[in-house]
């Protein structure tokens, strides 16, 4: 293994022509909680318990702006809310199966329920959020048994041709794991597959867990979390790590990502991975974009607009 390069320490700007409001996001962010040892449950849970905490009152602000119809739902063994956006049109069939981030311990719940319905506002779309089970409580395979049997219990009232399965960051990682295991299990693939700067190498050997350490303002390293959600197993398991499986056959994707993105390599290279299966695979990269990418701001909404253009014409808009 060769040496590497040494970079010496040095500001990096914060380009001047992204709007104010992506700005704000590349601001650095607080000192972060230190992880607890890989065998400290009471120690995971508390820190699950003070990060979500801090969040919610943020989301309750985001969900304040929301309007949808939430009914939760039991979908086999798994716990979804079925999210209804105001306006949309009764008579559309097509819906998205909707699996968050959250680093694979964090967002449940409630959480859950709200980013859920910021998906359903950014898409106009019906939407199913899998609120699944996670550490320290329920590691490997929980949350991937609870998406398998929430798209299971989806297929029972729609064919897979008006489904779109769509998640970001640790839910990108069970997105494209449930493809890999809906196949393996003789199971239909849907109609579209959308990957949000997807976790998808638990290993973390992509380039950009180096290049970008410290220059993406809101994520680092995840080793530790990842060891706890596998519980010993294998991290390069595609279904733990979707990088190392076969993409044969997948359905057209779409993968978003920005240039600060710890996770940038990941999304890269499964962008390739897919186009050297021949599977139809769009790459969609934000200038200076950081793992969150920029809600609410002009680049954010450049995104939102591909994505939806993704999920018409995969679902022939019905």
């Amino acid at each position: 293994m060769g040496a590497g390069t040494h970079i010496p320490a040095r500001e990096i700007p914060i380009p001047a022509y992204l709007s104010d409001v992506a700005r704000k996001y590349l601001q650095p962010q607080p000192f972060s909680l230190p992880y607890p040892t890989v065998d400290d449950t009471a120690g995971w849970r508390a820190y699950a318990d003070t990060v979500d905490a801090a969040i919610t009152p943020m989301m309750h602000q985001i969900s304040a702006q929301l309007d949808a119809t939430v009914q939760e739902l039991d979908a086999g063994s798994a716990r979804v809310f079925d999210i209804v956006p105001a306006g949309a049109a009764a008579d559309r069939k097509g819906i998205i199966l909707d699996i968050h981030g959250g680093a694979l311990i964090l967002c449940g719940g409630e959480l859950c329920r709200i980013m859920g319905m910021g998906t359903a506002a950014r898409t106009g779309r019906r939407v199913w959020s899998v609120d699944y089970r996670m550490p320290p409580e329920h590691p490997y395979p929980a949350a991937l048994d609870d998406c398998i049997a929430a798209y299971r219990a989806l297929l029972e009232d729609h064919g897979p041709s008006e489904i779109i399965v769509s998640g970001g960051s640790a839910g990108g990682n069970l997105a494209a794991a449930l493809m890999l295991r809906a196949r393996d299990e003789g199971l239909p693939l849907p109609a579209g597959l959308i990957l949000g700067t997807p976790e998808i190498d638990l290993t973390e050997s992509g380039d950009s867990f180096h290049t970008n350490d410290g220059v993406d303002p809101g994520l680092r390293s995840l080793m530790p979390v990842n060891l706890l959600y596998a519980n010993g197993a294998d991290l390069t398991h595609p279904y733990l790590s979707p990088l190392f499986g076969d993409v044969t056959g997948f359905p057209p994707t779409i993968l978003t990502t920005g240039t600060r993105d710890l996770y940038l390599s990941n999304t890269v290279r499964m962008h390739r991975k897919l186009r050297a299966a021949n599977v139809a695979a769009e790459l969609h990269l934000t200038e200076a974009g950081p793992h969150t990418g920029f809600p609410g701001s002009p680049e954010g909404a450049e995104i939102d607009k591909e994505i939806n253009r993704f999920i018409a014409a995969a679902l022939g808009d019905i």
